[in-house]
């Protein structure tokens, strides 16, 4: 690939090979060219002059188009994640302009002095600008303001953001200053450089360059970074040195690595660590002898990991390993691009890994783990608006798996990603939800909601009874965590929390949830009634009901809900225990959740026709129960008669035409149909007889 150069006086810029030869001159502007930049895929390129104008370039060199014609200097220009559009200065203004004719272009004031220098993430999707009002700002791809830091002494001349778009850098006179990606400050040098006019990452975010007044160019390396896991912590006190501190004993270890350290996690009882060469996996247990294999291919961007496995993400692809250093698969997807995938658009189960698309960000694509193939029917995720942020259940098996996103209006739904055939449902189950996290031990999800914090302690509770939703959360008030908090971990009953201006925050939650869901996974309902006794909350008895029903434990599910006074369920759980067949059993069950397609089809595939049609009298679906009453010609006087008893019952007429047609010259003969609906209660009792008579014999013969 050529690289760019320009000069400051002049009106052309170069092209210069990789050895430094100048394959070709272009006149360019009708003053000093001021900025030039590359797209992601190096296929076009955008300049900026004195003349105010933004032309768009090939790779050779041609002119493709003048994309704007500014009535003054263009002073910096940065390509938008999808190389789509163009984001450039003008005076005060930031003004974002697509490169598809006739389309509208967005503009804003960012700075209350001239913008001097901008930059657009393709990971985060975040812009950085900076002016001569001493001031650098953070700005969403709709210029919305995100942060904006206090005034500095002197004009911001030069600001970058780092590959996997987590840090970036601001430079003014004599400063140099690193940042997080919400815009509180890591660190703040002060090298006697004069001005920094232009910042330049290298690819694995580990070191920048930067161009200075004086004539020097001066090099940084990021140092110091920290994580933390239990009771440990450990940071990066070299570029090749790593110090682990382990809280409880207070014991310190040194780990030394051939190459400078790219990339790490820590998490599950391991450290996970990425040199430019190789890759490093310790257990926490013993930090002398590190698992080392060779990367296949460049800088890793991104490790996730999950308690059986962990994922490389590099510029050739996923790589799905074990903690003994073992391949195991290695997803793909049409269209796939790594290089701007991150911890909010990848996530990581034992068995499961979702990713969301960024060329239609309404799609996740969803593969199982182990053979790297799409889930269930192959099909994608597809919500009806585009998804900002994904995160996968960790616990329980795979036909249980959930996964939970937020879409762009900031709300939180939560599906299944089993997905055969049918529509699943994707139920919304948040609001205002700013970030979540789950659990690492057991499936209760966080998230922060406007101004709450919001445990959901048994998600799932949405497909079992809705309506006990909001008496399974638990909610503190999260105003003095400041604007735009992020959740970094949820591990046991702790839960971290970064503020805005980078601080930390430790909220422990209760211990029993975490109790009642390791109870109710081995099957201990004994065990989860005693411990509800003992707590005497009904956040946790209404989790216990919804915990029976999803397992089909209808005896506790009994107790939980007499004891949030649930009166009217307590009831039909009581009919449903004295329903003659299993069948009938489980397809109550499944109308107690909302499940009434499932339910139907249930009672339709087992033979009982009558249960089926009875369903969709007692739902008030007429139309649905008259259907299956002609089509299996039985009970169709049966259908005609609770719909008669019906309209008498609000003294209307029937208008219905289709049971007008049914009832001509039909006469409603309650004694016959009673009779009918006894023979058919008589004939399910005689086959659930019949049936736990067989399973007996096969008991017996075993």
């Amino acid at each position: 690939m050529s690289k760019v150069s320009r000069q400051n006086k002049g009106r052309k810029f170069h092209l210069i090979s990789k050895v430094g030869r100048v394959e070709k001159s272009v006149e360019a502007h009708s003053g000093a060219v001021l900025a030039g930049r590359w797209n992601s895929e190096g296929t076009a390129l955008a300049t900026v002059g004195e003349d105010g104008q933004v032309k768009i370039w090939s790779k050779s060199g041609m002119l493709r188009s003048t994309l704007a014609q500014q009535g003054t200097p263009v002073y910096s220009v940065a390509w938008g994640p999808d190389s789509e559009k163009v984001l450039y200065t003008s005076g005060k203004q930031l003004i974002i302009k697509p490169l598809q004719p006739n389309v509208k272009l967005l503009q804003w004031k960012a700075h209350d002095g001239l913008i001097l220098k901008t930059d657009w993430n393709s990971v985060n999707e975040l812009i950085l600008s900076a002016g001569e009002d001493c001031k650098y700002k953070v700005w969403d791809s709709y210029g919305h303001l995100l942060y904006s830091s206090q005034p500095h002494e002197y004009p911001i001349t030069s600001v970058a953001w780092s590959g996997d778009g987590e840090l970036f850098a601001v430079g003014s006179f004599h400063t140099l200053r690193l940042c997080d990606k919400t815009g509180w400050s890591y660190a703040l040098e002060k090298p006697n450089t004069g001005s920094i006019f232009n910042i330049a990452w290298s690819v694995d975010g580990t070191q920048l360059a930067g161009a200075c007044g004086n004539g020097h160019v001066i090099f940084a390396h990021v140092v110091e970074q920290r994580w933390e896991w239990k009771n440990f912590e450990i940071t990066l006190i070299k570029r090749r040195t790593m110090q682990v501190h382990n809280v409880i004993n207070d014991a310190v270890d040194l780990l030394e690595f051939r190459d400078r350290v790219i990339k790490a996690s820590l998490n599950y009882g391991h450290l996970v660590v990425s040199t430019s060469l190789q890759c490093y996996v310790f257990s926490t247990n013993n930090w002398n002898t590190p698992l080392i294999f060779d990367l296949k291919e460049g800088t890793v961007t991104l490790i996730l990991q999950a308690e059986r496995h962990f994922l490389l993400v590099d510029g050739g692809g996923l790589y799905l390993y074990s903690y003994e250093g073992r391949l195991i698969s290695s997803p793909k997807f049409p269209g796939m691009r790594t290089d701007i995938l991150n911890a909010q658009t990848v996530s990581l189960s034992n068995d499961t890994l979702a990713v969301k698309d960024k060329a239609d960000e309404k799609v996740i694509y969803i593969f199982d783990a182990i053979s790297g193939k799409p889930l269930g029917d192959g099909k994608s995720l597809t919500h009806k608006t585009e998804i900002v942020e994904i995160a996968l259940d960790q616990k329980g098996l795979t036909n249980e798996r959930k996964i939970a996103f937020i879409d762009k209006n900031r709300d939180l739904y939560i599906t299944s990603v089993k997905r055969f055939g049918k529509e699943q449902k994707i139920v919304k189950i948040g609001t205002m939800v700013q970030t979540l996290a789950w659990n690492d031990t057991s499936n209760l999800l966080c998230g922060i909601q406007d101004t709450h914090f919001t445990v959901w302690y048994y998600p799932n509770t949405v497909y079992v009874d809705k309506d006990l939703l909001t008496k399974t959360l638990y909610e503190k008030d999260a105003s003095d965590f400041s604007k735009n908090p992020q959740i970094v971990h949820f591990v046991g009953n702790q839960i971290t929390i970064r503020r805005a201006d980078g601080s930390l925050i430790h909220i422990n939650i209760s211990p029993y949830p975490v109790i009642l869901h390791e109870y109710v996974s081995s099957s201990k309902w004994e065990d989860a009634v005693r411990l509800c006794r003992f707590v005497k909350d009904q956040t946790m008895w209404a989790c216990l009901a919804a915990m029976a029903v999803a397992n089909k434990d209808m005896a506790t599910a009994e107790i939980a809900y007499a004891s949030i006074g649930e009166i009217d369920k307590v009831q039909y759980i009581n009919f449903i225990k004295d329903l003659p067949s299993k069948e009938s059993r489980m397809a109550h069950i499944l109308l107690f959740s909302g499940n009434t397609q499932e339910a139907e089809t249930l009672l339709l595939q087992t033979g009982l026709i009558y249960q089926a049609i009875q369903v969709n009298i007692n739902l008030y679906n007429w139309d649905r129960a008259l259907e299956l009453a002609v089509k299996h010609k039985t009970h169709v006087d049966t259908v005609l008669a609770y719909r008669q008893k019906f309209l008498e019952d609000f003294g209307k007429k029937e208008t219905n035409k289709r049971f007008l047609q049914y009832a001509e010259g039909l006469e409603v003969d309650w004694n016959k149909i009673k009779a009918k609906i006894e023979m058919e209660i008589a004939k399910e009792r005689e086959r659930a007889a019949a049936s736990a008579t067989v399973r007996a014999s096969v008991t017996v013969q075993q």
